[in-house]
């Protein structure tokens, strides 16, 4: 059995990430509208990742892509300031610390782009996201900065990275 691996994402990949994106989303309950579900950028996720100072990792079990997870900047915002992007994962792929290896990888990733902080945005009641993010060392703020069009997004949270 092949171990998980964490790895840039491939233009092979653009159908299987948006499918599993797309399923979490509606396993929690996030609303279509506003959120990263009608995104048109998660059916060309490899196009839209391939460019300076973005990066999307993928996570592969068996030739299986059971989640996801990237760095871009964040619209609007600071240039310093980059946003955690799409970061979800088949339930069969929770509990496994993917997730802390994930956001590891795509911080680690933003340092080296130059960026100095990392925002994000969730649902409140994404609870074990929220606990890992605020484990990672993320804080939440009081509104949105930037604009990322994601206007049901109820938390957001930032994050230092130097």
């Amino acid at each position: 059995m092949e171990a998980i691996k964490i790895r840039a994402i491939k233009r092979e990949d653009n159908k299987a990430i948006a499918q599993v994106i797309r399923e979490v989303l509606v396993e929690m309950g996030v609303p279509k509208v506003g959120t990263a579900y009608e995104d048109e950028a998660l059916d060309k996720m490899f196009e839209t990742y391939d460019l300076p100072k973005r990066s999307y990792f993928v996570v592969e079990e068996n030739d299986q892509i059971l989640g996801g997870g990237g760095i871009a900047p964040l619209e609007n915002g600071d240039p310093d300031t980059c946003e955690l992007q799409k970061m979800y994962f088949l339930p069969m792929a929770r509990g496994k610390g993917l997730g802390n290896k994930m956001i590891k990888q795509c911080l680690d990733y933003a340092k080296e782009a130059g960026y100095t902080k990392c925002y994000l945005e969730t649902m409140p009641y994404m609870e074990s996201a929220r606990k890992l993010y605020k484990k990672v060392g993320f804080t939440e703020l009081e509104g949105p900065i930037g604009d990322t069009g994601h206007y049901s997004c109820e938390t957001w949270m930032i994050k230092d990275l130097v």
